[in-house]
Formats: C-alpha cells, sequence, structure tokens
C-alpha cells in the first residue's frame, strides 16, 4: 500500500538503484507517490527512461541515471548527478541485485567461480559502493538514511542459490557494521529483507507451485505482493524512523521471526 501521508518525503532526493524493474521500480513509484524526487539508477537505459518519464507524466519529480553499482567511477557519477539535479541526497536504497538473471537455482558445488563473483560484485560490492558514493553529500547534510535491501533467504538458508544468499547476508552484516560507523555522522543505515513474492522472477527462479506452497509456511497464510513492502520502505525513508539503525526490518509475512 502507498503511505497515508502523500507529502511525507517531500523536499527529499531518494536514489533506487536497479529502479528500471521489477520491485526498484515499484519502490520508484511508492517514493514518488509519497512527494520524494527520485533519481532511478539503473544499467538498464530504456526501462529506466520509461520509469522516469512515467513518474513525471504523473506530477512527480524524477531522471534516470545510468548507474553500474559494481563500478567505482559509475557510482561517484551517479551521486555527482543526483546533487547536480536536486542539490542533495536524503535517501539511497540500495536494491539493485543479480536474482532475476539468476535464471535457475543451482547447487553450490555445481556454481562457477564467475557466477560466484558476478552475484557479490552486484548485491555486495554494490552495496557498499553505491553508499561510499552518497556518504560525503550526507556527511555535509548531518543527515541521510541508506536503505539495503537484503532478503529474508539469508534466516531460512534456502538452497539453490548459496551465492545470492551469503550475498545477502553480507548486506545485513554491512547494514550493521555502517550502521555503527555512520551514525556519528547523523546517517542510519537499515535494511529491508523481503519475504519470497509472487513475481516473475520467484517463479522463474523457483516455479509456480514452490511459490504458491510458500503461503503456508507464513503466519499469515497468504500469497505475497510486491505492494507487501512498501509501507517499511516509507517508513524507513521517512522521519519516523529517525532513530532507527543498524536493523533487519524482515517482510514475510511471518515464515521468519528474528
Amino acid at each position: 500500500m502507498t503511505p497515508s501521508d502523500p507529502t511525507i518525503l517531500a523536499d527529499r532526493t531518494v536514489i533506487v538503484t536497479g529502479g528500471a524493474r521489477g520491485l526498484g521500480a515499484l519502490y520508484a513509484r511508492a517514493l514518488a507517490e509519497a512527494s520524494a524526487r527520485v533519481i532511478v539508477a539503473d544499467r538498464l537505459e530504456a526501462e529506466g527512461e520509461r520509469v522516469a518519464a512515467e513518474l513525471s507524466r504523473q506530477g512527480g519529480h524524477a531522471v534516470f541515471v545510468r548507474t553500474d553499482v559494481a563500478d567505482d567511477a559509475s557510482t561517484k557519477e551517479m551521486a555527482r548527478q543526483a546533487e547536480a539535479r536536486f542539490g542533495r541526497i536524503d535517501v539511497l536504497v540500495n536494491n539493485a541485485a543479480v536474482y532475476m538473471d539468476l535464471e535457475r537455482k543451482t547447487s553450490f558445488e555445481q556454481l562457477t567461480v564467475e557466477e560466484w563473483d558476478r552475484v557479490m560484485a552486484v548485491n555486495a560490492r554494490g552495496t557498499w559502493l553505491c553508499t561510499k558514493a552518497v556518504f560525503t553529500s550526507m556527511r555535509r547534510q548531518g543527515a541521510g538514511k541508506v536503505i539495503n535491501i537484503s532478503s529474508s533467504a539469508v534466516h531460512m538458508g534456502i538452497p539453490g542459490f548459496p551465492h545470492y544468499v551469503a550475498s545477502k547476508a553480507a548486506v545485513i552484516g554491512l547494514t550493521r557494521a555502517l550502521a555503527n560507523e555512520l551514525g556519528r555522522c547523523g546517517i542510519t543505515v537499515n535494511a529491508l529483507a523481503p519475504g519470497l513474492v509472487a513475481n516473475e522472477a520467484s517463479e522463474l527462479l523457483s516455479g509456480a507451485e514452490y511459490v504458491a506452497a510458500a503461503r503456508r509456511k507464513r503466519a499469515l497464510q497468504r500469497t505475497m505482493v510486491a505492494e507487501d513492502l512498501l509501507g517499511a520502505l516509507i517508513f524507513l525513508a521517512s522521519p519516523a524512523s529517525d532513530f532507527v539503525t543498524g536493523q533487519t526490518l524482515v517482510v514475510d509475512g511471518g515464515a521468519v521471526m528474528a
């Protein structure tokens, strides 16, 4: 659901990495609906331009910045363009990840070094590089929020993609370390850990039957949809969470209780 206060993020600039499709595009729309100025950062140029244009047509303020989160220079340019366009960076949503592109589940012994390194480069290193890129702006302001997208798969130890699970566990560890380090600068760092969302990516990786069966393992026994994540996202991006840092908020209907 969208926030009840449509101005809760007014005058705030938010970067959403991986914002060109899937959950990232949904996050960008929800943040724009809460009156944030949104930077859609992604490698997918046509899709990213389309999302930014759609948000602008709907009355929001959004621009696309081509970004490779695994590349240091690219993340620095992302931050530079965000500041040049909107003057400040208030929130970073580290959403970009290799997930849909995994295409299949693979046992740990069948993974190649190249597959492992690719996932780690985007999911873990990308989170670190993007945070580093926006840090100067947030430190100058004496405030900022970093929201790292992890996964409830970390807590469940789901087999079939150990490189993905390990990378999302690294995101939680990085969240805690950065929360301690950046707190003195007035910057909060938290993680949002989605459960299994019934969408194209999940069905591609796990199959429709697996996704349907997941509902029976939840305290709230219904299908999880992408919109279930938006309330938590807006909370972490808004002033309501100003004294929350270093935390991992699992949104999965009670399959995991951490």
